[in-house]
Formats: structure tokens, C-alpha cells, sequence
């Protein structure tokens, strides 16, 4: 059971104190204070001195909180600095592709472990990450990376919490600058044939592949002969090639919805089949270097896209602009954003609307415009529609006596056919009840 020592100690030395004298310097100058000492969740026996009554009690009741309600955490854990618990949890993040690896650790390496890296875990403060966030924003980082960077140290110490280095992150509650949208640059069809004209012939395809069938630059050169399909007019998007200090990674899409089937325009399907030209080996790639083999992105921008950009009189553009193109176009033929999402690749709808939804802009009045036909030709249809009058039919005839809901009084409506609970009082036993009113009033009675 935890509980708090009275103890006395030597102002000088730190000696044990008693009969009013320091047992080590002799000095009669002693201190008091008070060790609190409780037992942890493994059984052993913990202690901390505080120099008031009050603080040891609290710190004794938050404690014994902490293991009942299982948030207790070991203080010494907290002391690990934070680069050292890095190297430790980075062994561990084996989801990251190489790509995501490599511009988190230049994150890490340029922003937060200058800041951080030799800092204990516990020591991290909120106050601390606002300091670090303000001061990231003043030396002229984009608010993007600022952000990115922010994302990164929160994922840590989330990570160190539920590995119980620290009870809770620092990183709550702190002010973050607003990420601007950048403008996106999308091609018209004229200047999408214009590039496809200007570029080297053998990366023709490969432009209006891109401009119509929203793939990014990885799965463009990734893509296999195998994948096309001709005859339907669809590619199916399965594999990516990712470029990390010049070194090529070729695996599956990052996200499971980045794994989809593409449907093409019958002008780009004949591009696609004169440039794969005779049959050949069904894993070879569709696009490749200019010597064979993988295509590299760098490679390619430097070589093939920034000349012919410039001969097309389109900069700047990037060949990520084409997968933006493409979707623009989507939208101009009228695609819904469900279609939009699924072509894309994108995770969600709500990431399609929110990165391309200001484009749905003209599909509200074209709503408008149908909703208007639709209304007319109602109204069309009812004006030379043929009414037709239906005969009056005679009620059958009554063998026994007329009851009381024959009756019109048996409607709620005007004062005279209501009745007052007077009338019930002579009321021979079995008979109906005449109308609603009067059952209410009966009811009323009864009560």
C-alpha cells in the first residue's frame, strides 16, 4: 500500500539527520522531507521524495489511479530520449514502402531530431511541439511540410505511448498554419495532342495513356504488355515502379483501391496497339528506356518530358499534371465522383471532392436543366391524360336497424354532434358508443 515517510536530512551534505545533528558532517542544519513509496504493477517497490506534504499526497494519489485504471507507466522509461526511441520504433514500421521511408527519415533527419533527438521522452512538453511549430513556420517552411513534420513526431510519440514509454502525447491541441491548396495545371485535348505530337515518338502512348487514363508516372512505368487488353479497351493498373536514391522498387500500388481496371477511348486503344506493334513477351514492360529496360521517372523527366514540354510551349508542366488532366476530363464528360474515385484509384469519394470537387461545379446546373425536363414532361403527360368519370353506386340495402357510426354525428368536427357527459348517464348497458367524442368523455368518466 503506498504511504508518505517524514524524513529529515542534512541542508550540506544530505547526511541522515537525528538527535538534531547531521550523522555524517555533524552539522545541526536539517531538512525535511517527505518520500512517498508505493509498489508498481510488477510488485516492486518505487519511491520519490518531494519537498512538501502536499505534492508527495498527490503524487501518491495520482499513482494508485494510474494502476487502477491501468495507465500507470514506468517512470524511468520516460527518460529515454527521443532519438533513442526512434532508432528503436523506426526497426519496427515495417508497413513503409521505400519511398515513404526514405522522405520520412529526411523529415526526421532535417526538422525534428535537431529540435528533439536529445530529449527524454517525458520531458516533451505541449507547450514544447507549439514552440517547435511556430518556430518551423518563422524560418519560412511551407506550411505543407510543417505539417508533414508535425505528423511525424505525433506518430512517434503516439507509438511510445502505447509501448508505455509515456502516458499520453505530447502533441494535442497544438495550432497547425493552414495548408493552401496549390492550383492544379490541366491540359486542354488540343494541348494533350500537342505534347503527345512534340514528345519522342515511343512515348506517345505513354502521354495520351496518361491524359485519359489518369495514371501516375510510377504505374505508367510499371505497366506490362500482359496487362492491356486490346479487345475491351481496358488496362489494368497492378504494379508501380518507385525510383529511391536512384534505385528502382517494383511491388504492388500503395493503397488497396489503387488496384483497378481502366477503361480507355477507342483513339487511345489504337495508339496503344501500334505502339505495342507484333505480340511479344507478355511480362515485358509497355514503356521502357531508350535502351530497354525499367523505365526510370528521373531519367525520363530529365530526358524525354523536359524537352518536349518546352518545344510544346507548356511550361511549366509536370507529368503528374497529366493524371490531374485526366480527371478534369472525367468530370467535363460527365462523370459522377463515385466514377471519378474509382477510376483515379482514390481511396474515398470525400478525397475526390475534396481535391477536384470545385470541377462539379457546371454538373448542379445540368441537374437543374433535367429536373426542369423531367417537371415538363409531368406536366405534358397530365394535360393529355383522359379522365374518366366513375358511376355513383347505390349502398345496398339495411336488414337490421341502423347503427350509431351510420350516424354523420359519428365524425369529430362540428359542436352540435359532440356529446356531454351528461347524456351518458342513462345509457343501457351494451350499447355502442355513438363517436369518438363520446367515448372520450365515457373514458373520462370511468376514470
Amino acid at each position: 500500500m503506498a504511504h508518505i515517510e517524514r524524513r529529515v536530512r542534512c541542508r550540506t551534505c544530505g547526511g541522515p539527520f537525528r538527535a538534531g545533528s547531521c550523522q555524517r558532517c555533524g552539522r545541526n542544519r536539517g531538512q525535511v522531507a517527505y518520500r512517498a513509496r508505493y509498489i508498481d504493477p510488477n510488485g516492486q517497490e518505487r519511491s520519490k521524495s518531494f519537498s512538501r506534504k502536499v505534492d508527495a499526497e498527490r503524487f501518491v494519489a495520482t499513482v494508485e489511479s494510474g494502476k487502477l485504471q491501468g495507465t500507470w507507466t514506468d517512470p524511468t522509461r520516460g527518460k529515454v530520449t527521443f532519438a533513442a526511441w526512434l532508432e528503436t520504433w523506426w526497426t519496427t514500421a515495417a508497413d513503409l514502402r521505400p519511398s515513404t521511408r526514405a522522405r520520412d527519415k529526411a523529415y526526421f533527419n532535417s526538422l525534428v531530431l535537431p529540435r528533439f533527438g536529445g530529449t527524454p521522452l517525458a520531458a516533451i512538453r505541449q507547450p514544447d511541439v507549439q514552440a517547435w511549430v511556430a518556430e518551423l513556420s518563422g524560418r519560412g517552411f511551407k506550411p505543407a511540410t510543417v505539417v508533414k513534420a508535425y505528423q511525424l513526431l505525433g506518430r512517434t510519440l503516439t507509438a511510445a505511448v502505447n509501448a508505455d514509454m509515456i502516458a499520453r502525447s505530447p502533441c494535442r491541441a497544438v495550432r497547425l498554419p493552414k495548408v493552401e491548396r496549390e492550383e492544379m495545371r490541366f491540359l486542354t485535348p488540343a494541348e494533350v495532342a500537342r505534347l503527345a505530337d512534340a514528345i519522342d515518338p515511343g512515348y506517345r502512348a505513354l502521354v495520351l495513356l496518361g491524359a485519359y487514363g489518369g495514371l501516375r508516372i510510377g504505374e505508367l512505368a510499371g505497366l506490362r504488355r500482359r496487362r492491356v487488353d486490346l479487345l475491351r479497351g481496358t488496362v489494368d493498373v497492378a504494379e508501380i515502379v518507385v525510383e529511391v536514391r536512384g534505385k528502382l522498387f517494383i511491388g504492388p500500388p500503395k493503397t488497396r483501391a489503387g488496384r483497378r481496371t481502366v477503361g480507355l477511348p477507342r483513339a487511345v486503344v489504337e495508339e496503344l496497339a501500334a505502339h505495342l506493334g507484333p505480340v511479344g513477351p507478355a511480362d515485358a514492360h509497355v514503356f521502357t528506356a531508350e535502351k530497354g529496360g525499367v523505365l526510370r521517372p528521373s531519367n525520363f523527366r530529365t530526358k524525354v518530358w523536359l524537352p518536349a514540354v518546352r518545344a510544346a510551349g507548356l511550361t511549366p508542366l509536370r507529368p503528374h499534371d497529366l493524371r490531374h488532366t485526366a480527371v478534369a476530363l472525367w468530370i467535363a464528360a460527365s462523370a459522377n465522383p463515385k466514377e471519378v474515385s474509382v477510376r483515379a484509384g482514390h481511396t474515398s469519394v470525400a478525397f475526390t471532392l475534396d481535391r477536384y470537387g470545385h470541377l462539379f461545379e457546371g454538373h448542379d446546373q445540368e441537374l437543374r436543366d433535367r429536373l426542369d425536363a423531367m417537371l415538363a414532361e409531368g406536366r405534358k403527360e397530365a394535360a393529355t391524360a383522359v379522365v374518366v368519370q366513375l358511376r355513383a353506386v347505390d349502398p345496398p340495402a339495411r336488414d337490421g336497424p341502423e347503427t350509431a357510426q351510420d350516424d354523420p354525428s359519428n365524425d369529430e368536427g362540428p359542436a352540435e354532434y359532440r356529446a356531454s357527459p351528461a347524456d351518458l348517464s342513462g345509457a343501457p348497458p351494451g350499447t355502442r358508443t355513438p363517436n369518438r367524442c363520446l367515448k372520450r368523455a365515457l373514458l373520462c368518466q370511468l376514470s
